[in-house]
């Protein structure tokens, strides 16, 4: 029966019978596993695809941003806790559906258009800010894209542009909700106000050695001292062992002689230009070069400002143009050459001349490098015989004085911020070196840390001291003050609870702060942020914004002090709101219209994701 099968489906009528069971089957949804995704398509946006290439170059400039606050490139794993690959497909999509609405609408781009876009970037403008060709080749090649590739993505921003520009462009923030945040924002009111101090209530009572016990006791978590371990350091690095380096003076001579040409700082000249985009202009400043008139007084009549280009070696400008006339002129002269947009006056304002260093101003820098070219040759030998001396159990101490290295101690916590004791040890590895510390054991061969650029550190542990609960002998004045100021806080507040009592029974704060000798302060005009002068802070203002004219109240404002306020006067805004607030306003209006809109319409077209793929390749490039 199944060589009869086989038979049948080798035939022409089995053939198409199984094309019609194939067809069948994938109305059925097997279409998303067999001909949806490819194995280069990571996602689809409708019939927008988001390959593997465009995804991992967006994934990349989000690690490396994500890399510059953490210290190192994330991990897939930790990408993925990171939420960086979700973000990368979510940003990636919302250009894959405007992309396919600006298909649907036949929107295009135009090469005049490509080429502005091209002109006004800024990654490839050279020194007169102006686009340079080898920057752009440069640049691309540096980033791993084609010229295709650019011109695609920058046809894709521009089609998005044209949708969004089109959809949002006159979109506003209506009256009535611009009216209630102007309200908001700028509505003032201004208080009398008092504030309490220690005179206003009695001295609290000294506590008791009972209630200092006590205290202790319930607070002993915050009176507790760190674990902290004794060590001996060891630093070998090239800079460790090249101070212990002797220069002879011949061999600095030498070493000046032959190297003093490289030392010499090259002549540079600040330059400045005027763009002459009028005949009149060009006409006025060519006359004015040949009469010889001043830069200062062409521009001067002009109404010109110069553009700053900078103090510039010849070598570091770009334009071959700009370079051979700013470096054929005299200080204080100018000459007129071409530029993309017409004529321009290039003026050399001063010229630091080519200068060669003195064999004392040279010294510290040669001395430093014939040290550090004699560590480089030694380290790895050194390296190995201290590892030898450390097998053997000799302590950090001997092995420093036989290589003259000097020996750092320290009583290192957990968070290795003691470890600046070693000049050489960079911060960032401080936390390294501290939890090699806490996982080592006292007599126990305790392996080197090995760090960059060919460095270690040994160390030996000489003790260990425990965390602890102090004693109150240890901490007796603090728990003292701790207290002391415990029960001043409460009775300030008990009185400025008190004090509102009192006002809101009919008392004037006038009459209230006179018995206490504190005299009532009328504040300036401020907002629900505040006043300008800083003496009303957000806090304080806000207590007074929570009730109407009349409000009394009091807060401990942010810097601790006790504040008792009554309101005077409440004032609404009288103006609209500024240009500048309107517009962003307006701005984040159309920002969330947008986001709203894109997501509608990924919805509707449908996001798929080729997960496995995703994470394959975040893998292979990032490591588990």
């Amino acid at each position: 029966m199944l060589d009869g099968l086989r038979g049948f489906a080798k035939s022409w009528p089995g053939k198409i019978l199984g094309a019609f069971l194939l067809v069948g089957v994938a109305g059925f949804g097997i279409n998303n596993v067999i001909v949806d995704l490819g194995s280069n398509t990571l996602a689809r946006v409708g019939d927008e695809e988001i390959n593997s290439r465009e995804f991992l170059r967006a994934y990349q400039s989000q690690a490396s941003r994500i890399a510059q606050q953490i210290g190192s490139v994330p991990t897939a794993s930790q990408a993925e806790a990171l939420g960086i690959p979700t973000a990368v497909l979510l940003g990636l999509s919302e250009g894959a559906t405007l992309d396919s609405l600006a298909s649907q609408f036949n929107l295009g781009v135009s090469d005049a258009k490509l080429a502005e876009l091209l002109r006004e970037d800024p990654s490839f403008h050279g020194t007169l800010g102006t686009f340079e060709p080898g920057i752009f080749t440069q640049v691309l090649q540096s980033s791993g894209w084609t010229e295709a590739e650019y011109f695609d993505a920058r046809g894709d921003e521009a089609r998005r542009d044209q949708l969004t520009d089109s959809l949002f462009a006159t979109t506003k923030m209506p009256s009535v909700a611009t009216g209630l945040i102007n309200d908001y924002a700028t509505a003032t009111r201004t208080m009398d106000y008092i504030i309490l101090s220690e005179t206003s209530i009695e001295t609290p009572a000294a506590p008791t050695d009972e209630e200092l016990a006590a205290y202790l006791a319930e607070h002993q978590s915050e009176f507790r001292t760190q674990e902290t371990r004794t060590v001996q350091l060891l630093d070998l690095s090239l800079a460790s062992l090249a101070a212990t380096k002797e220069v002879a003076e011949d061999e600095i001579v030498a070493e000046y002689e032959r190297t003093k040409g490289s030392l010499t700082t090259p002549e540079r000249r600040a330059l400045e230009q005027v763009t002459l985009p009028t005949p009149e202009l060009l006409v006025q400043f060519e006359s004015g070069l040949a009469a010889g008139t001043d830069f200062g007084t062409l521009i001067a009549e002009a109404g010109l400002t110069p553009a700053n280009l900078g103090t510039l070696a010849q070598a570091d400008i770009t334009d071959t143009r700009l370079a051979n006339a700013a470096f054929g002129l005299e200080e204080g002269g100018f000459a007129i050459i071409d530029g993309i947009g017409g004529k321009r006056a290039i003026h050399v304002v001063e010229i630091e001349a080519t200068r060669e260093p003195t064999l004392e101003e040279a010294r510290d820098d040669i001395v430093e490098r014939l040290s550090l070219a004699q560590a480089r040759t030694e380290i790895n030998d050194v390296l190995d015989q201290i590892e030898e001396l450390r097998a053997a159990f000799q302590p950090i101490a001997q092995i420093a004085e036989r290589f003259g290295l000097p020996v750092y101690e320290a009583d290192v916590s957990a968070n290795g911020n003691e470890l600046s004791v070693l000049p050489n040890l960079a911060p960032e590895d401080y936390s390294r070196v501290a939890q090699a510390i806490f996982a080592a054991e006292q007599d126990r061969l305790i392996p080197s840390i090995p760090l960059s650029g060919n460095a270690h550190i040994w160390f030996d542990l000489e003790a260990v001291s425990e965390a602890r609960d102090q004693t109150l002998e240890e901490v007796r004045d603090v728990v003292e003050t701790a207290i002391i100021e415990e029960r001043t806080n409460n009775a300030l507040l008990a009185k400025s609870e008190e004090i509102v009592a009192r006002l809101e029974a009919g008392e004037t704060l006038a009459d209230v702060g006179f018995e206490l000798s504190a005299f009532p302060q009328l504040s300036a005009p401020f907002t629900r942020f505040g006043s300008e002068d800083g003496l009303v802070d957000g806090t304080l203002a806000a207590a007074a914004f929570a009730g109407g004219p009349g409000h009394v109240g009091s807060v401990v404002n942010e810097t601790g002090e006790v504040v008792v306020f009554q309101v005077v006067d409440t004032t609404a805004p009288s103006t609209p709101l500024e240009a500048t607030a309107l517009d962003s306003l307006n701005t984040e209006a159309r920002a969330g219209l947008y986001s709203e809109f894109v997501a509608a319409l990924r919805d509707d077209a449908g996001l798929r994701i080729n997960q496995q793929a995703i994470n394959q390749l975040l893998v292979q490039n990032y490591g588990q």
